[in-house]
């Protein structure tokens, strides 16, 4: 219509034009003239918008207040409407549906009944390009859903690892059984970068690495470890895994194609009221765990062909296939990768370096006993130190280890007390927190609620006065009731002041003859 008019306007518009407008769009000539008509009188071009209802702000916050619940903002709007004194009309519950479903995205509904979760199901992801090998890692933290014995406990590990996102190959793991810190991505990082057995043939230098805002990823050790090799780290958005996709797609992997077969998997499905975990003497200990999953890694590497490789290419076929060259590091660079400096200059002893209030010691260090060291170390480990020369950073002395040790059955021993100590100030804080909290009867009415044990005001006196004599005596000095004078017989200690007075004005004991039998010296002075 637009068109015909714009001809009309030139004094162009013919028969012809408006019977080939016709044929065109399957109605007879007689329509297009009423539709020039209407155009030329009302001024619109399309059907006569019809009255309907639509989403307001106010509908929209209801349908938040109520978690997307249609009928419910119904009801809350058929009750507003009855206390106002001119109420609105209020649509129809089948008009609100109608409203809601043309004016709301899936994305929107999902939102306001699950949250972002819910609203980030329906949305469009794209897809990266295709890189080439080290061009970008991606790293992540997983917690490993089996349960493994740990020295005579049940625990869920944890894994460490980066992806290479070109290839799909795992460059480099580390396995920790508890919450991994700093340590576990500084060592992935070292098997990843390090081409030499059992880590090779992959790794060497990547591009960049990607990683999702964890702290241990972000902290100043590894980012002064990478920046020295000018490796920049990526830091993407809080929750959003789909843009480190790769290594999110090897967490589900992992999981729903191997440790789902492993002995004390959590998730796996139990009969009805079984809810019995394994024995800790039935799982995987840590080392055959930690075994089992390297195992898995090169079934992975070598074995498997991901959908996102063309032409079914396993991860090792396509890093051999790719001709972009690998960038290597030294071992001598990479052998203290993952150390920190204390930035301390110290010397050997005879009892070893002391560091931390501790003794290291090594059959290196004799013979060199006063040499001035720095040293090294992993973080959070404590076990051994690298002692370096002090007036040449770059020169390795060798490896000290913790002197006396405590042993395997000894650290199971303090492992046990400190258990027992903490199951009983739990137990304590328990009962004081059952003190503490007043629990009340059950009521239908709406009445204030009675506390179900009812006290005495003799129990209430009794027990404020015991508190306040216990607080009394944990605050008591030991000098704060002055010492009674001693006996008459007892010698007092000679008074400070006296030394500096006269000797013949000071009344004291007779001094003991020295042993070659000289006088006093205040004497020999007279």
């Amino acid at each position: 219509m637009g068109r015909l008019l714009v001809l009309e306007g030139r004094g162009e518009l013919s028969t012809a034009h408006v019977r080939l407008v016709a044929s065109a769009v399957g109605v007879s000539e007689r329509t297009v003239w009423n539709w020039l008509s209407v155009a030329r009188r009302e001024g619109r071009t399309g059907p006569r918008p019809r009255p309907r209802f639509t989403v307001t702000r106010e509908i929209r916050e209801l349908l938040a207040l109520w978690g997307g619940n249609v009928s419910a903002v119904h009801r809350e709007l058929v009750a507003r409407a009855a206390k106002a004194p001119s109420p609105d009309p209020v649509p129809s519950l089948s008009v609100l549906h109608r409203a809601v479903v043309r004016d709301l995205s899936a994305g929107e509904r999902a939102g306001l009944r699950s949250g972002e979760a819910g609203r980030r199901r329906h949305d469009v992801f794209g897809k990266r390009p295709p890189v080439y090998r080290n061009a970008c890692w991606e790293g992540d933290h997983k917690r490993v859903p089996v349960r493994v014995d740990v020295e005579g406990q049940a625990v869920c590990p944890w894994v460490t690892w980066f992806i290479d996102v070109g290839t799909k190959v795992v460059v480099g793991v580390a396995v920790t059984p508890h919450e991994p810190a700093r340590d576990a991505v500084l060592a992935a990082l070292r098997t990843g970068i390090s081409r030499a057995g059992p880590y090779g043939p992959f790794g060497g230098l990547p591009g960049r690495v990607r990683v999702d805002r964890g702290k241990e990823f972000l902290c100043r050790t590894v980012a002064h470890a990478l920046g020295g090799f000018a490796v920049p780290v990526e830091n993407l958005p809080a929750y959003t895994p789909y843009r480190k996709g790769t290594i999110e797609a090897l967490n589900s992997a992992v999981e729903k194609m191997f440790l789902v077969s492993l002995p004390g998997y959590t998730r796996r499905a139990r009969p009805v009221g079984v809810h019995r975990p394994d024995e800790v003497g039935d799982l995987l200990s840590f080392a055959d765990f930690v075994e089992a999953l390297l195992g898995w890694v090169r079934w992975w590497n070598t074995g498997h062909r991901p959908s996102g490789l063309a032409s079914g290419l396993t991860p090792m076929a396509a890093w051999e296939a790719d001709p972009t060259p690998v960038e290597d590091v030294s071992e001598e660079q990479l052998a203290f990768f993952a150390l920190e400096d204390d930035g301390r200059v110290r010397k050997i002893s005879t009892s070893g370096v002391r560091w931390r209030r501790r003794f290291y010691i090594a059959p290196w260090m004799v013979g060199h006993v006063g040499t001035r060291v720095r040293l090294r170390y992993l973080p959070h480990y404590d076990g051994q130190i690298e002692v370096f020369s002090a007036e040449h950073l770059d020169r390795h002395l060798g490896t000290a280890h913790l002197a006396e040790e405590a042993t395997l059955e000894q650290r199971r021993e303090l492992s046990a007390v400190r258990e027992k100590k903490a199951r009983a100030l739990k137990a304590d804080l328990k009962a004081a927190e059952k003190l503490r909290r007043t629990r009340y009867t059950a009521t239908t009415t709406p009445d204030v609620p009675r506390p179900r044990q009812t006290v005495t005001g003799q129990q209430a006196q009794a027990e404020i006065a015991r508190a306040k004599a216990t607080a009394l005596a944990a605050r008591a000095l030991p000098d704060l009731i002055p010492p009674r004078d001693p006996p008459a017989g007892w010698t007092r200690p000679r008074p400070a002041s006296a030394a500096r007075l006269h000797p013949d004005t000071v009344p004291h004991s007779p001094a003991p003859d020295d042993t070659n039998g000289t006088a006093p010296a205040s004497q020999t002075e007279e």
